[in-house]
Protein backbone atom coordinates (compact mmCIF):
# COMPACT_ATOMS: atom_id res chain seq x y z
CA UNK A 1 0.00 0.00 0.00
CA UNK A 2 1.58 3.29 -0.93
CA UNK A 3 2.09 6.17 1.62
CA UNK A 4 -0.65 8.75 0.28
CA UNK A 5 -3.56 7.09 -1.74
CA UNK A 6 -5.49 10.94 -2.76
CA UNK A 7 -3.62 14.28 -2.38
CA UNK A 8 -5.40 17.43 -2.23
CA UNK A 9 -3.57 20.54 -3.23
CA UNK A 10 -5.17 24.33 -3.88
CA UNK A 11 -4.76 26.36 -5.92
CA UNK A 12 -5.39 30.10 -7.00
CA UNK A 13 -4.02 30.61 -9.83
CA UNK A 14 -1.39 32.22 -8.69
CA UNK A 15 2.66 31.49 -9.72
CA UNK A 16 3.57 30.00 -5.72
CA UNK A 17 0.42 27.86 -5.77
CA UNK A 18 1.55 26.62 -9.22
CA UNK A 19 4.50 25.82 -7.58
CA UNK A 20 2.30 23.56 -4.48
CA UNK A 21 0.93 22.06 -7.59
CA UNK A 22 4.27 21.12 -9.04
CA UNK A 23 5.14 19.58 -5.45
CA UNK A 24 2.10 17.77 -5.04
CA UNK A 25 2.12 16.05 -8.66
CA UNK A 26 5.86 14.48 -7.77
CA UNK A 27 4.71 13.25 -4.46
CA UNK A 28 1.49 12.20 -6.34
CA UNK A 29 3.52 10.13 -8.97
CA UNK A 30 6.19 9.12 -6.71
CA UNK A 31 3.06 6.99 -4.66
CA UNK A 32 0.83 6.73 -7.31
CA UNK A 33 -1.65 8.06 -5.52
CA UNK A 34 -4.55 10.14 -7.11
CA UNK A 35 -4.10 13.91 -7.21
CA UNK A 36 -7.21 16.56 -7.06
CA UNK A 37 -6.44 19.90 -7.53
CA UNK A 38 -8.90 22.27 -6.15
CA UNK A 39 -9.63 26.27 -6.74
CA UNK A 40 -11.80 27.74 -4.52
CA UNK A 41 -13.35 31.08 -5.79
CA UNK A 42 -15.77 33.42 -5.29
CA UNK A 43 -17.86 34.27 -8.33
CA UNK A 44 -18.27 38.35 -9.76
CA UNK A 45 -21.23 39.55 -8.13
CA UNK A 46 -23.93 41.09 -10.59
CA UNK A 47 -22.91 44.78 -9.55
CA UNK A 48 -18.90 44.10 -9.79
CA UNK A 49 -20.32 42.53 -13.83
CA UNK A 50 -22.06 46.23 -14.58
CA UNK A 51 -19.15 47.98 -13.39
CA UNK A 52 -17.02 46.34 -15.74
CA UNK A 53 -19.60 46.62 -18.65
CA UNK A 54 -19.71 50.22 -17.50
CA UNK A 55 -15.93 50.74 -17.65
CA UNK A 56 -14.92 48.09 -20.14
CA UNK A 57 -17.69 47.62 -22.61
CA UNK A 58 -19.55 44.81 -22.68
CA UNK A 59 -17.32 42.83 -25.29
CA UNK A 60 -14.26 43.49 -23.47
CA UNK A 61 -16.31 42.65 -20.17
CA UNK A 62 -17.73 39.39 -21.04
CA UNK A 63 -13.97 38.28 -21.88
CA UNK A 64 -12.60 39.01 -18.77
CA UNK A 65 -15.99 38.33 -16.35
CA UNK A 66 -17.67 35.71 -18.81
CA UNK A 67 -15.07 33.33 -18.52
CA UNK A 68 -13.91 31.01 -15.40
CA UNK A 69 -11.22 31.81 -14.05
CA UNK A 70 -11.22 29.16 -11.81
CA UNK A 71 -11.58 26.43 -14.75
CA UNK A 72 -8.82 28.12 -16.17
CA UNK A 73 -6.83 27.75 -13.26
CA UNK A 74 -7.46 24.27 -12.58
CA UNK A 75 -6.89 23.50 -16.39
CA UNK A 76 -3.26 25.46 -16.35
CA UNK A 77 -2.52 23.31 -12.68
CA UNK A 78 -3.72 20.01 -14.58
CA UNK A 79 -1.48 20.60 -17.43
CA UNK A 80 1.49 21.20 -15.15
CA UNK A 81 0.59 18.15 -12.82
CA UNK A 82 0.91 15.77 -15.91
CA UNK A 83 4.28 17.37 -16.91
CA UNK A 84 5.49 16.46 -13.27
CA UNK A 85 4.36 12.84 -13.92
CA UNK A 86 0.68 12.58 -12.37
CA UNK A 87 -1.00 10.65 -13.89
CA UNK A 88 -4.63 10.28 -11.86
CA UNK A 89 -5.82 13.42 -11.69
CA UNK A 90 -8.94 15.32 -10.61
CA UNK A 91 -9.63 18.85 -10.63
CA UNK A 92 -12.99 20.75 -8.94
CA UNK A 93 -13.69 24.71 -8.74
CA UNK A 94 -15.63 25.04 -5.93
CA UNK A 95 -17.20 28.49 -5.17
CA UNK A 96 -16.19 29.21 -1.19
CA UNK A 97 -13.86 29.99 0.86
CA UNK A 98 -10.38 28.59 0.57
CA UNK A 99 -9.70 26.74 3.89
CA UNK A 100 -13.59 25.36 4.48
CA UNK A 101 -13.56 24.31 1.27
CA UNK A 102 -9.81 22.38 1.28
CA UNK A 103 -10.94 21.06 4.42
CA UNK A 104 -14.28 19.42 3.04
CA UNK A 105 -12.75 18.09 -0.12
CA UNK A 106 -10.25 16.15 2.08
CA UNK A 107 -13.30 14.73 3.90
CA UNK A 108 -14.82 13.83 1.10
CA UNK A 109 -12.33 12.50 -1.01
CA UNK A 110 -10.87 10.50 2.07
CA UNK A 111 -7.82 12.11 1.27
CA UNK A 112 -4.78 11.68 3.19
CA UNK A 113 -2.68 14.60 2.39
CA UNK A 114 -3.44 18.28 1.66
CA UNK A 115 -0.17 20.45 -0.08
CA UNK A 116 -0.86 24.18 0.04
CA UNK A 117 1.87 26.49 -0.42
CA UNK A 118 3.32 28.80 2.45
CA UNK A 119 2.20 32.41 0.97
CA UNK A 120 0.68 34.22 3.86
CA UNK A 121 1.90 32.13 6.67
CA UNK A 122 5.00 35.08 7.56
CA UNK A 123 3.10 37.99 6.63
CA UNK A 124 1.48 40.09 9.67
CA UNK A 125 -1.90 39.67 7.96
CA UNK A 126 -1.14 36.02 8.03
CA UNK A 127 -0.26 36.40 12.03
CA UNK A 128 -3.08 38.47 13.15
CA UNK A 129 -5.67 37.24 10.49
CA UNK A 130 -4.25 33.70 10.33
CA UNK A 131 -3.60 32.50 6.70
CA UNK A 132 -4.82 29.41 4.70
CA UNK A 133 -1.52 27.17 5.13
CA UNK A 134 -1.82 27.73 9.11
CA UNK A 135 -5.61 27.58 9.00
CA UNK A 136 -5.20 24.32 6.76
CA UNK A 137 -2.83 22.74 9.24
CA UNK A 138 -5.24 23.13 12.05
CA UNK A 139 -8.38 22.11 10.68
CA UNK A 140 -7.55 19.52 7.89
CA UNK A 141 -6.89 16.03 10.19
CA UNK A 142 -4.99 14.73 7.80
CA UNK A 143 -0.89 15.40 6.93
CA UNK A 144 -0.20 18.86 5.80
CA UNK A 145 2.88 19.65 3.26
CA UNK A 146 2.65 23.20 3.20
CA UNK A 147 5.36 23.81 0.45
CA UNK A 148 7.80 26.90 0.57
CA UNK A 149 6.69 28.87 -2.64
CA UNK A 150 7.60 32.57 -1.86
Amino acid sequence: MAAYQTIVVGTDGSDSSYRAVDKAAAVAASTGATLVIACAYQPASQRDVEHAQDELGSDVAYQVVGSAPAEDTVRTASERAVKAGADKIDTVAVVGDPVPTLTKLVKERSADLLVVGNRGLNTLTGRILGSVPSEVARKSGVDVLIVHTT
